[in-house]
């Protein structure tokens, strides 16, 4: 009985709120064994939250799920889960990550509330309008890095926040693409129908193209350069453009970027550009 319940809980997505975490790596005067335990707390009360928010996603979506070629082997859509007992998993969910954001700055509270009210929304409908529904994703990874910057207390800078939500806003593009390459339509994702590939396709390069400058401003920027003590963050930029070559293949070419997840946790190329650019990066503001 367990396992149906763990799967439900979705925790190979927990890598997501690697980005709470975010501004204290880039924030290397506020590191401590203190902080340090209250970004493990936020990362786990935001885990909690974002599997109570699944839960409900997909006991909102079973119906649809048992439409689809892999999501019918969720456990609610495959019936290993009954819908009263995903929904009552999910309440436990939520009461136990609000237990923990109570022990947190205020500030985090509030952010992962309102965190909490914008997915339950697009559970219970933004997700059918297009643009929003990949809209809201990005801005729930922007959200993630909020929260990390309000339990230390420090100011995440624009440019974190502006790559985050391209980033984000880039990988629920590539969905979109996957869903539309598995000829899924409307009857699955009601959004679908605002979406086609030429559409996808030149969504993904304006926002790739965004990104990318954006990223080389950042590294460049004086007042960051000041602020990390080096001028050679440039350096961190070939690992971002072969990440994202590399994530562009698998949508393109591969055609299978329907799980964000899976990939960063499975692809070597990708798992290779990410460690390289923590190892380079972190050597550049701690060495």
């Amino acid at each position: 009985m367990i396992a149906p319940f763990l799967r439900l809980a979705r925790p190979k997505h927990w890598v997501k709120n690697a980005f709470v975490a975010a501004p204290l790596f880039f924030t290397p005067s506020a590191l401590s064994w203190a902080s340090t335990a209250i970004v493990v707390q936020a990362v786990l009360a935001f885990s909690l939250i974002a599997s109570a928010i699944y839960a409900f996603n997909d006991w909102m979506d079973r119906d649809a799920d048992r439409l689809h070629p892999k999501k019918r082997r969720r456990p609610i859509a495959s019936g290993a889960v009954a819908p009263q007992a995903a929904l009552v998993f999910a309440a436990l969910l939520l009461l136990a990550g609000g237990a923990l954001a109570w022990h947190l700055p205020p500030g985090f509270g509030t952010i992962l509330a309102f965190y909490a009210v914008l997915n339950i929304a697009y559970s219970l409908g933004l997700k059918n309008i297009s643009l929003l529904d990949v809209l809201v994703i990005a801005i729930s990874f922007v959200l993630r890095v909020e929260a990390g910057a309000a339990a230390i207390a420090v100011v995440p800078t624009v440019w974190i926040l502006v790559c985050t939500g391209l980033l984000a806003l880039f990988l629920a593009l590539a969905k979109r693409r996957d869903d539309l390459t598995s000829d899924l339509d409307a009857a699955h994702r009601k959004s679908l129908a605002g979406y086609n590939l030429p559409f996808i396709d030149t969504a993904i390069a304006v926002v790739l193209g965004a990104l990318l400058v954006g990223y080389l401003m950042y590294t460049t920027d004086e007042t960051v350069l000041r602020k990390f003590g080096t001028e050679r963050l440039y350096m961190t930029a070939p690992f971002v453009v072969a990440g994202i070559l590399r994530y562009l293949q698998i949508a393109l070419v591969e055609k299978r970027s329907g799980s964000p997840t899976e990939i960063a946790l499975s692809d070597r190329f990708l798992i290779v550009c990410v460690l390289g650019w923590l190892a380079v990066f972190g050597y550049l503001i701690y060495a």
